[in-house]
């Protein structure tokens, strides 16, 4: 009927893109002290910040109205540690997407990258924007230290298990991406 109550809104259309305004990167900054932070407490002083941001390039998920960047709802770092290695860490998505499924047509078109369904759309095209971004820049092997409950997303992603560590007390599967699944991306922010 007229007066049945709406579901929530939640934006289909989304941009994976290297975060550059101020705008931006506050969303980043504030995403990861809410996931790390607030929620998963695997920080313990309010923040997630380490020596690594000081040359990592962060690259964000955002929702788009209109054309235009409106929240940031999804985060991942990358950076080089020796010539032709790269690391992702700090991957999280907004709780309220994490279980999003469908994205607008354009998505794929826009980021140049496949859209994934049915499993974390969000995180896998984080993933995607950071291993073919590094790709693009002249990456040969792509790593990351990823929470024991994320192995199997990974594994469906085309990353292999190289062992396992503890990072800040807790279990980390340490995996490689199969870069031949992740063509380098175009250099667009």
């Amino acid at each position: 009927m007229l007066f049945d109550p709406y579901p929530e809104y939640r934006p289909r259309d989304f941009i994976f893109k290297i975060a550059e305004t101020p705008v931006e990167l506050d969303g980043y900054w504030r995403l990861r002290r809410q996931v790390f932070c607030e929620e998963q407490h695997v920080f313990h002083d309010g923040n997630d910040r380490d020596a690594i941001d000081d040359h990592a390039i962060p690259i964000i998920c955002a929702t788009l109205v209109a054309g235009m960047v409106d929240e940031v709802v999804g985060v991942v770092r990358i950076d080089e540690r020796q010539p032709r290695l790269w690391y992702g860490s700090r991957l999280c998505v907004d709780a309220a997407f994490r279980r999003l499924t469908q994205l607008s047509p354009g998505v794929s078109v826009r980021n140049h990258q496949p859209v994934y369904k049915g499993f974390g759309a969000l995180g896998a095209g984080l993933i995607y924007k950071a291993v073919s971004t590094a790709n693009a820049i002249g990456c040969e092997t792509f790593l990351a230290d990823v929470q024991e409950q994320n192995e199997k997303f990974f594994q469906r992603l085309h990353w292999r298990k190289l062992g396992e560590r503890t990072l800040h007390g807790l279990r980390h599967i340490h995996m490689t991406a199969e870069l031949s699944h992740y063509p380098p991306a175009e250099m667009v922010a």
